[in-house]
């Protein structure tokens, strides 16, 4: 997996094994939810950040002009739509449970999931926010010309339920958008080869859009966690936006 080569804080779960220190990633076989499981509670995560685990089905694509398998490993075998669901039920929930009450919850996604995560905090109890739709400018062409090429993802933003009053940035993402409301159509570029120096991850996001949504909805200072970090471009975006990190992943 990438390395990034950063000083974060490690937050001391109890029981829980550091997935990041001093700038060294590792992996941690089965560490993800035990973590989740073991933090005290709902008085420390300001905001989470994710990918929905995608649950490829084969399949190709196109990479610098040539026809590439999108297999990406075991993590991202389907098991079915009913046992994919409840996986998708256990961590939104596990991620639920540690939110501070007027915290946050952003997960992005392709069709494969996105509407099964959707359900999914709808039957949790998360009030859904936005549904933010990031074009990709650059996105690949569709080889089996049987399709539209796929150019978008959904991010999904939720509160943690109703009664959540969330943070968010009114005033910079309207200065960032040249001193209009910015709207939820989000036209960012996949991320580029410089972001990918230290080692490629296939569900790698782009900075800018990990740093737009981190400046949207969080202050400095705040915690950012992300259960499914791959890379971790939510770590770097957080950490040099001046806010706290965890990050946990298994591959």
């Amino acid at each position: 997996m990438c390395r990034h080569y950063i000083e974060v804080d490690v937050i001391p779960y109890q029981n829980a094994t550091p997935i990041m220190q001093h700038g060294n990633w590792e992996d941690r076989n089965n560490q993800c939810k035990r973590n989740l499981d073991s933090h005290p509670g709902d008085d420390r995560i300001s905001h989470a950040v994710t990918r929905a685990v995608p649950w490829a089905h084969g399949g190709i694509t196109c990479h610098a002009g040539k026809m590439v398998s999108v297999n990406k490993g075991k993590w991202d075998k389907s098991r079915g739509i009913e046992e994919n669901h409840k996986f998708t039920l256990k961590w939104l929930k596990a991620c639920q449970r540690v939110l501070k009450p007027n915290g946050t919850i952003w997960v992005s996604g392709t069709t494969h999931i996105i509407y099964s995560v959707g359900f999914a905090m709808q039957e949790l109890g998360y009030k859904v926010l936005n549904d933010i739709i990031w074009y990709k400018r650059n996105a690949p062409p569709n080889l089996s010309c049987r399709y539209f090429t796929h150019s978008t993802e959904i991010v999904l933003w939720a509160a943690k339920n109703e009664k959540s009053k969330h943070y968010f940035d009114y005033k910079l993402m309207k200065k960032m958008n040249q001193d209009k409301q910015m709207r939820n159509v989000w036209e960012i570029s996949a991320p580029q080869a410089e972001e990918k120096k230290f080692g490629k991850h296939p569900t790698q996001k782009p900075v800018e859009l990990l740093k737009r949504i981190i400046l949207a909805s969080t202050k400095e200072g705040d915690l950012v966690l992300d259960p499914f970090c791959g890379s971790s471009t939510t770590g770097v975006a957080a950490v040099s936006l001046n806010r706290k990190y965890v990050g946990m992943d298994l591959e």
